[in-house]
């Protein structure tokens, strides 16, 4: 996964309240920063100022004062250029995953990745996901097509609010960090991903 910048602690504190408030609802952790992020964005300009963030701050119920809410804008706002992206604001809230948790979801993506282009598309997942789709609930109710069933899937996967269709290998990774982040056992993580995947046992080294 793309690297995080460092924070001074009292800033990582800051992102860490907001972080938790946004993901508090559990399942769907990047489309609900997702929906954070355009909640926030009054104006719609797929941009926050200052002022929509310590909206979006006092709505989560968080009791921030102006000189924390100047350095939580600060850390988001990476570029400097007075503006949260939406980008910045996903790099920096996405929940961070370790190491065993990125090895098998690499080796998910690895294994989907049938043509080894590192892009994920509706060819690979005909070839690798097919089965899984034909056990959807709206394929065997007949209202969806396995086609359109391959593709709901391949959308959940790629970046909230701007599917294009394919899945790079970060925006996978994306996804499971939201994932993750509902999933406190390594162990458990690590077998709910070779159990969907249909990926071997993981067996120590």
């Amino acid at each position: 996964m793309s690297t995080k910048p460092q924070l001074e602690p009292h800033a990582q504190t800051l992102v860490t309240a907001l972080q938790s408030q946004c993901l508090q609802r559990g399942c769907g952790a990047l489309k609900q920063l997702s929906c954070v992020f355009r909640r926030m964005d009054i104006d719609y300009s797929k941009r926050i100022c200052f002022q929509e963030l310590t909206q979006g701050v006092q709505d989560f119920n968080l009791d921030l004062s102006n000189e924390d809410l100047t350095t939580l804008f600060r850390a988001l706002d990476r570029d400097r250029n007075g503006h949260i992206d939406f980008k910045e604001f996903m790099d920096l809230l996405t929940p961070p995953m370790g190491k065993i948790r990125i090895k098998v979801v690499n080796e998910a993506f690895d294994k989907m990745d049938v043509n080894g282009d590192g892009v994920l598309k509706l060819d690979d997942l005909q070839v690798v996901y097919a089965a899984n789709a034909r056990r959807h609930p709206k394929y065997l109710s007949g209202e969806w097509t396995e086609d359109e069933t391959l593709r709901h899937f391949l959308d959940s996967l790629d970046t909230p609010g701007s599917p294009d269709g394919k899945v790079t290998r970060q925006e996978f990774l994306n996804y499971y960090a939201g994932v993750s982040a509902t999933v406190d056992d390594d162990c458990y993580f690590d077998l709910m991903m070779r159990s969907v995947y249909g990926l071997p046992a993981h067996r120590n080294t």
